[in-house]
């Protein structure tokens, strides 16, 4: 028989879809798990991601007591900083769901840890990658603020059947995008950021295209799910996602509909390129599946 590696699908759901984290019924196996990854990124982050994150990071205190963090007081130590806390919830929430938590600085997170043959590797975002991942950026301001009127803009346009297109900026921004740091590219998103083989491939591999930011290319190119990213694309500050998020989307939205959409691994004659990609590995990759 094999085992539901999310104990907490079938959690009793508020209204929201919280769920009790019921933080004490972690095993010691699943906090030395988590101290294993914490230990692992720790060490690769340095000199690859923003400083800010290094800082909030420990500021947080990520891995209390060597192990999974309680929501509950990992919340109290965030909201001093941004006014944001971290709910619990048992996996991915409707967007609806999903928007109004952001819109009211509440950012909800997996609560089951992957399993150990998962280890390197799973696809669905789990308390690690939430935790890990995301919280530290929340304690920017700037970066906060921007979270906060993402989710505002998610409730505003969930009649407009452009949710693909907002799924794409989180994509590219909070979940894989650089941003520029003393003259070198540096990691924010979070699907980088809890991953230490996309950690080097975003920021050393030839294969990626790594464009400067866009909000209206960004909002027309597909994404990979379930491999490296194929563009990542590179923010020179926080204050550049906020400035984006803080405008009128209706024509943009407008002109989205009338416009075709790009591949992932796209470039065109009108993107500011910082460095194109050869797409070895995507090759490689292809060639596997396609013998």
């Amino acid at each position: 028989m094999t085992l539901e590696k999310n104990r907490y699908r079938n959690a009793p759901k508020n209204a929201d879809y919280t769920i009790d984290q019921a933080w004490e019924s972690y095993s010691p196996e699943e906090h030395d798990r988590w101290a294993r990854l914490f230990d692992r990124q720790k060490q690769l982050l340095p000199g690859r991601a923003y400083d800010g994150f290094i800082d909030a990071m420990n500021k947080l205190d990520l891995s209390e007591s060597g192990g999974i963090p309680n929501m509950e007081r990992l919340s109290d130590r965030l909201e001093k900083l941004t006014g944001w806390r971290v709910v619990p919830v048992a996996d991915l929430v409707p967007d609806e769901v999903f928007f109004d938590h952001l819109a009211h600085k509440r950012f909800p997170a997996g609560a089951f840890i992957r399993p150990e043959a998962e280890f390197d590797y799973l696809q669905e975002p789990d308390i690690f990658h939430d935790i890990f991942g995301h919280v530290p950026v929340l304690a920017d301001p700037v970066f906060s603020e921007f979270m906060q009127a993402y989710g505002k803009g998610g409730l505003d346009a969930s009649e407009d059947n452009v949710l693909p297109n907002l799924a794409r900026l989180y994509w590219y921004t909070v979940e894989f995008g650089l941003i520029r740091e003393a003259g070198e590219l540096r990691i924010f998103g979070a699907g980088i950021m809890s991953s230490p083989a996309e950690t080097k491939f975003a920021l050393e591999s030839d294969s990626p295209n790594r464009l400067g930011f866009d909000l209206e290319r960004i909002m027309r190119t597909d994404y990979v799910i379930d491999d490296f990213q194929q563009t990542y694309f590179v923010i020179d500050s926080f204050e550049e996602l906020l400035e984006a998020c803080y405008q009128d989307f209706t024509p943009i939205y407008q002109r989205l509909r009338k416009a075709d959409t790009f591949d992932a691994g796209h470039v065109s004659d009108q993107d500011r390129v910082i460095s194109k990609g050869t797409h070895t590995y995507f090759k490689k990759q292809s060639a596997k599946a396609n013998p």
